[in-house]
């Protein structure tokens, strides 16, 4: 076991959706912020190998690390925040637990003893959650276990952090419990007993909570943080206040603020100098909060009602925003609700149009006859993944004239699938963790709108599709115009498109969203932004023109 590297743990109580994960990257942060080596990994509880098979309103958006993992979004959270990119080994689940267990047992590596959930799965939770830290890459791994305290799926995990906490030694580790105190209006008060209650089911289970970070909407006052810690047998200021923020990314100073950090070095006997180096952050903020000027981007999706379902895409907008210092009013827009008769009213009022990734047919006319207007009225666009494919065959149909346009995905059937399922794919018979996934190289166009913006002839990001661009429509369709500005020098596989004669049309098979940090916006993201500006401001000059000619 390891003896340099520190472990904390985060569970939650009380609620789900408290920000658990948002509470370990702000705390990661300000550990980094002293120079100390951070990593977060999240352990989950459903039984599913991974969140890829798993719908977005189950679930919301499966986030792609480089080598290929399908993962829980906290993980998004974990690399925009710190910077640093995750694996494989950052996101476990119950049935990836399970799953190993019952195939060393097929193996006979139990030698005919009788698998249960102690030993046998506690110590393959074990196993895992060191494996970071034992690669001495880092000083301090956090933990989060998904779900709240009670739930029956969390005891394994809960149990196999006790036992780390035993076998490390106190020293070496550190529970943090996340919880809520509710504000109740008809008695004008904040309640503690739901915090207390959620303390004594972890007692319970054998783990002493070191802090309790409270979730509050309005401040707590000494007072109350004076009875939680009294009766979770803490001192108060290992009871942080966590209120409601206006964005994620004023946690980090927030917590800073209740010296979260410094409560967690001094518990685990780390030095606590240097003080947090934190400017880069605060530039951040003080670029987003202070925009010189405004743009409205509309986000065409089909799974729009939760917004988690494309968390990272409106993330990077966020992080794009900061950087031009230019906020993004987002709109989110169902693709059930466009057709043909309805795009000017629907979307005249947009500097640009991103047309978001997907699976299934369907919305996929509205997004198609979104790429038509963008194209045809010269609206920004930037599509992704099924954006991409969808710009594709929009143009296949409607400036190429082919018949019977389709991808193979959504009309195996059709005469021109200008859009076709991978080679590699073609004997794919299990749906998860089989679609083409993680980074690959592209390479790009000189003189390219994309060459622009990343400034740079090679880049990488990362993947998760089954279908391509259809290699035997490609001279039709850079003849007519749609040029492939981006390509695979492996595969050949084309990875870009743009549209010529256009402010800014591009069309990528990969996922820039899933690349974008506080500290690195995406380019993408950033183009698409200054040519929404740019769009604006020649709207505004043709309005002027318009009035000055009518008067």
């Amino acid at each position: 076991m390891s003896g340099s590297c520190k472990y904390i743990f985060v569970t939650g109580g009380v609620a789900s959706s408290l920000g658990k994960g948002i509470i370990s990257a702000s705390l990661a942060k300000l550990l980094q912020s002293r120079g100390y080596s951070v990593t977060i990994q999240k352990f989950d509880p459903y039984i599913n190998i991974d969140p890829g098979t798993l719908n977005p309103y189950e679930h919301g958006e499966c986030f792609v690390t480089d080598d290929g993992a399908e993962t829980d979004l906290d993980l998004g959270h974990y690399e925009r925040f710190l910077n640093v990119a995750t694996s494989q080994a950052n996101n476990v689940t119950t049935g990836l637990v399970y799953q190993s267990v019952i195939n060393k047992e097929r193996k006979g590596e139990y030698l005919g003893k009788t698998v249960q959930v102690i030993p046998h799965i506690t110590d393959e939770i074990k196993k895992r959650i060191l494996i970071l830290g034992q690669t001495g890459r880092y000083d301090v791994v956090i933990t989060e276990i998904g779900g709240t305290v009670g739930d029956i799926e969390s005891l394994p995990f809960l149990e196999s952090v006790r036992q780390l906490r035993w076998d490390l030694g106190q020293v070496n580790t550190l529970s943090i419990h996340l919880t809520l105190v509710p504000y109740i209006a008809a008695a004008g008060e904040l309640k503690t007993k739901p915090t207390q209650n959620s303390v004594k089911s972890l007692l319970a289970l054998g783990i002493q909570p070191d802090v309790v970070v409270c979730r509050t909407e309005y401040e707590l006052g000494e007072s109350i943080k004076k009875k939680v810690a009294q009766f979770c047998n803490l001192m108060p200021n290992q009871v942080i206040q966590s209120i409601d923020a206006a964005s994620i990314y004023e946690v980090p100073m927030m917590m800073k603020e209740e010296k979260l950090d410094e409560v967690v070095l001094e518990k685990l006997q780390m030095p606590s100098t240097p003080a947090p180096d934190l400017r880069v952050w605060e530039e951040f903020l003080q670029h987003l909060n202070n925009p010189s000027n405004s743009v409205r981007i509309a986000l065409v999706g089909k799974y729009v009602e939760l917004k988690d379902a494309y968390k990272s895409i409106a993330e990077a907008f966020i992080h794009g925003s900061a950087d031009t210092q230019c906020k993004v009013h987002l709109s989110w827009v169902h693709s059930e609700s466009l057709n043909e008769g309805n795009m000017h009213e629907k979307l005249h009022s947009f500097d640009g149009i991103l047309v978001a990734p997907g699976f299934g047919g369907r919305g996929i006319e509205g997004k198609i006859e979104t790429v038509k207007y963008v194209r045809e009225n010269k609206v920004p666009f930037l599509g992704i993944c099924l954006g991409m494919q969808v710009a594709v065959v929009e143009f296949a149909r409607n400036v190429l004239k082919l018949d019977d346009v389709h991808s193979a995905e959504l009309k195996p059937e059709a005469k021109n699938k200008v859009i076709d399922l991978m080679a590699d794919q073609l004997e794919v018979k299990n749906k998860g963790g089989t679609m083409r996934l993680g980074a690959y190289t592209c390479r790009l166009e000189d003189d390219s709108k994309v060459m622009q913006a990343y400034k740079k002839k090679e880049i990488s990001e990362r993947h998760r599709h089954r279908y391509e661009y259809n290699n035997s429509y490609l001279e039709q369709f850079e003849m007519a115009g749609l040029k492939a500005t981006g390509i695979n020098p492996e595969s050949n596989l084309v990875e870009i498109v743009e549209l010529e004669d256009h402010p800014w049309f591009v069309g990528v098979q990969f996922h820039p969203e899933y690349k974008s940090t506080v500290a690195n916006p995406h380019p993408l993201f950033i183009g698409l932004i200054q040519a929404a500006v740019a769009h604006q401001n020649a709207s505004k000059q043709k309005n002027k023109v318009k009035l000055k000619n009518n008067k």
